[in-house]
């Protein structure tokens, strides 16, 4: 099978490889992300966004159950809770305690699904989740839901022996997001999958749930889907990607919704801002390619500019006073920044010149002055691993 990225990659049909505890358990990992660029018109599919894979990780290791069924513990939700099937679906003898571990659940039922179309049901199991994304309960907004899919979704179908390639896995974890939530880019599995930067489009979500209905889900994994695309992209060459927490929760979902609710999809300032984000997003991509800096800087502040326009006409509320102390900060300190993601809080980022070594101390110290938290993250080159 040829990937997304034009790379070869295994079918269901080979061996799955990993590391194994010494109880035979399977461990993996996938990292958090951050949107450089692309924000909000990724949302419909075939327009481009750029992002990066951070190195925190979810990491989950799946061993043997003997007490039947399915066991989940993670530190996301803070429960254990056991699990029965009903027919295709997990059902927790807990429900309260169950309702922070909805992606984790609809990862499992998905390799479930692909099993049970070959033939195979899933072998009882515990799946243990942890998180760096997360720190004494404070929430970046590093793509946290993506990441356990992905990481989940990969430790499940390797502990079972079904061997995913690296298009195959995006595909499940693109089917099991959509299942949750139909709006969703799939922008964040996508940079959890394959790390470092990419450039990333989604499919038609609405057709892509349809293919499963109608070829199954083994069969989805297999078929072509029209608009994804997904490959890598070069770093910055000269530049220092630097990330600022504004200390605020947002929900992608909430924001994302309320362009709907507006009645500005499919208005001309709609198409206006969807050929803006995305001719940001091609300069921004050939500007990487060719070692352009100050053209990687110019697009990241047309991208806040797009974001801002947005937000202005339609209110929703992406810039809030931190984010644009956030973006201050770092003008100031001669970089480029803006919000990451759907804004109304969580994290922004800035790019700052390497070769100056002064530039990410005096960022950090504007920032704190401000109220932001800078984090100490770095690029994950590779994406879900063991």
């Amino acid at each position: 099978m040829t990937g997304v990225d034009g790379t070869t990659v295994a079918t269901a049909a080979t061996t799955a490889t990993g590391a194994a505890d010494q109880d035979g358990a399977v461990v993996r990992r996938a990292p958090g992300k951050l949107f450089i660029a692309g924000e909000y018109a990724v949302v419909d599919a075939g327009n481009p966004a750029v992002l990066v894979a951070v190195d925190r990780y979810i990491t989950v290791r799946v061993g043997d159950h003997p007490g039947g069924g399915v066991r989940v513990r993670s530190d996301l939700g803070g429960q254990q809770v056991r699990f029965t099937w009903a027919g295709h679906t997990l059902q927790p003898h807990d429900a309260a305690g169950a309702a922070g571990l909805v992606h984790v659940v609809a990862a499992i039922e998905h390799v479930a699904a692909v099993l049970a179309e070959h033939g195979r049901p899933l072998p009882q199991c515990t799946v243990e989740v942890e998180s760096t994304l997360h720190e004494t309960g404070r929430k970046y907004g590093l793509g946290s839901s993506g990441a356990v899919t992905v990481a989940v979704i990969d430790a499940v179908a390797a502990y079972c022996g079904l061997a995913l390639g690296t298009e195959e896995r995006l595909k499940l974890a693109l089917l099991t997001t959509v299942s949750l939530d139909p709006r969703a880019s799939g922008g964040d599995v996508a940079a959890s999958t394959y790390g470092g930067w990419i450039r990333y489009q989604a499919p038609d979500r609405t057709q892509v749930a349809a293919l499963a209905s109608r070829a199954g889900t083994a069969g989805a994994l297999a078929a072509p889907w029209p608009q994804l695309d997904v490959r890598r992209v070069p770093a910055p060459a000269g530049l220092l990607l630097q990330v600022g927490w504004t200390g605020t929760p947002a929900s992608s979902t909430a924001l994302v919704a309320g362009l709907h609710a507006r009645g500005w999809r499919g208005s001309a300032a709609h198409a206006a801002f969807t050929s803006a984000s995305n001719d940001c997003v091609r300069q921004l991509v050939t500007a990487l390619g060719d070692k352009d800096d100050a053209g990687v800087l110019a697009q990241i502040r047309a991208a806040r500019q797009a974001l801002a326009q947005l937000d202005a006409q339609v209110g929703l509320g992406v810039f809030t006073p931190l984010l644009d102390e956030l973006v201050a900060a770092a003008e100031a300190a001669g970089g480029a920044a803006k919000p990451s993601g759907a804004g109304g809080g969580d994290c922004g980022i800035a790019l700052l010149d390497a070769a100056d070594p002064a530039r990410p101390a005096e960022l950090h110290r504007r920032w704190t002055d401000a109220g932001v938290l800078p984090l100490p993250l770095g690029v994950a080159a590779e994406g879900d691993e063991e």
